[in-house]
């Protein structure tokens, strides 16, 4: 059935793209934080550990309102590993099987990706904007305060 929302094909499609590396960088980010809450050891293990915690769990939360908005702008959101791989900006970090960082590196990978995310909302968050896709701008200002405070917070904790 067509879709006829106010905002043009072509715009949508854009604004999809966008949001699905949004969904990319995201989930990955997800999964980088839940690993290391799982992971961290040292001195900062409680807090780190309770951190993380906060900080995947709210971020699994947003996970769904993204991907329910490129379904309601009419496309298919990407769900498995492979297309999460090719999206995504956050790289995999190089080291060997069944090591981890330390608490630190964590923290610094954190900070990495949360800085990630928030340059692809900023992306998605203009081409929304020019396409007067007001929804797509309220949800990426919402993930881009999140993102910020957290890279904020994560950052403070290595100074």
């Amino acid at each position: 059935m067509k879709i006829d929302i106010g905002i043009k094909s072509t715009d949508r499609k854009a604004i999809a793209d966008g949001l699905s590396h949004f969904l990319a960088d995201a989930y990955t980010l997800y999964l980088k934080t839940h690993a290391f809450h799982w992971n961290v050891t040292g001195p900062m293990f409680n807090s780190l550990h309770v951190m993380f915690e906060g900080q995947y769990t709210e971020q699994w939360a947003a996970l769904d309102e993204i991907a329910e908005r490129i379904r309601a702008i009419g496309y298919p959101a990407p769900g498995s590993y492979a297309e999460f791989v090719k999206l995504s900006s956050i790289p995999e970090e190089p080291g060997r099987e069944g090591e981890v960082p330390d608490w630190k590196e964590m923290v610094k990978q954190l900070v990495a990706g949360n800085e990630a995310v928030c340059r692809t909302a900023r992306k998605v968050l203009a081409t929304a904007s020019k396409a007067g896709d007001e929804p797509t701008v309220d949800l990426m200002t919402g993930r881009l305060q999140a993102h910020e405070k957290t890279a904020w917070m994560l950052r403070s904790l290595l100074e």
